[in-house]
């Protein structure tokens, strides 16, 4: 589980209902279901009508990644290559049979079943590059509702703002209206604000996080498998998969990954 999104969800809404109170008056007037209606169901339709209905119900699954989604530790991947190429060197790669199920990882397990079943190193890198392209593809799909419901939420903010002193203005000879109108002129743009700044602009971010996360752990596994192939030594698995982390944290993952 992601807490730092968790945490950021919870701090910026807390922060703001907070602010809310100390100003007094409670929560009440900030509540006002035409105007939910506008901003969220507006932001709904624009997606639905940008994307197609599977696109929009598969987005649900991505965006789960910015909760749910862990990824496999970078350097608990190089140590488990390194000892699958300690393992081929002495006994060769059907000696890995056993080792397989311990993978949990089903991406790298499919790969390295391969590797055991037969394939060549090319044709293994190829299936896998060609999973982690459709992998790419949902990641991006996913970003671009949840940028699109970014974009729609203030413009629906707009929309109910106009609404609103539309009704205000209609109402002017009865003063009892001109509250109504004005709520809903002012809370639509607020909520619309919200929608955008605090959900929507912050997930999809972290989605493109995820996915550049989710790339380059799936690129490591790639290239460790293509090494296995290729029958390289457990000190030259070891320094070329390195090669994908930072410098700076290679230092802290070698020791790990010896």
């Amino acid at each position: 589980m992601d807490i730092a999104t968790i945490l950021g969800l919870i701090l910026g809404f807390g922060l703001i209902l907070v602010s809310i109170a100390m100003g007094g008056g409670g929560l009440g007037p900030f509540i006002d279901i035409p105007s939910g209606m506008i901003v969220f169901g507006g932001a709904i339709a624009a997606s639905l009508i940008n994307f197609p209905l599977k696109n929009n119900l598969g987005a649900f699954g991505v965006i789960m990644k910015c909760f749910l989604f862990k990824l496999p530790d970078a350097a608990d991947t190089i140590a488990q290559f390194k000892q699958f190429a300690e393992i081929v060197r002495k006994d060769g790669l059907l000696a890995l049979e056993d080792k397989v199920s311990e993978i949990k990882d089903d991406y790298m397990r499919r790969g390295m079943e391969a590797l055991i079943g037969g394939a060549s190193a090319e044709e293994i890198s190829e299936l896998l590059e060609t999973e982690l392209a459709y992998i790419q593809t949902r990641h991006v799909n996913g970003k671009k509702i949840i940028d699109s419901c970014g974009a729609a939420a203030p413009a629906f903010g707009m929309i109910g703002t106009l609404i609103g002193l539309v009704q205000m203005l209609r109402a002017l000879d009865d003063p009892s209206k001109i509250g109504g109108g004005m709520a809903t002129a002012l809370l639509t743009t607020l909520y619309g604000a919200l929608v955008a700044n605090v959900v929507c602009i912050p997930l999809a971010g972290k989605l493109e996080t995820r996915s550049m996360e989710e790339t380059m752990i799936r690129e490591l596994m790639i290239k460790g498998i293509t090494l296995l192939g290729e029958g390289a030594t457990p000190r030259a698995v070891g320094e070329q998969l390195l090669t994908f982390l930072a410098p700076k944290t290679r230092s802290s993952i070698e020791p790990k990954a010896a």
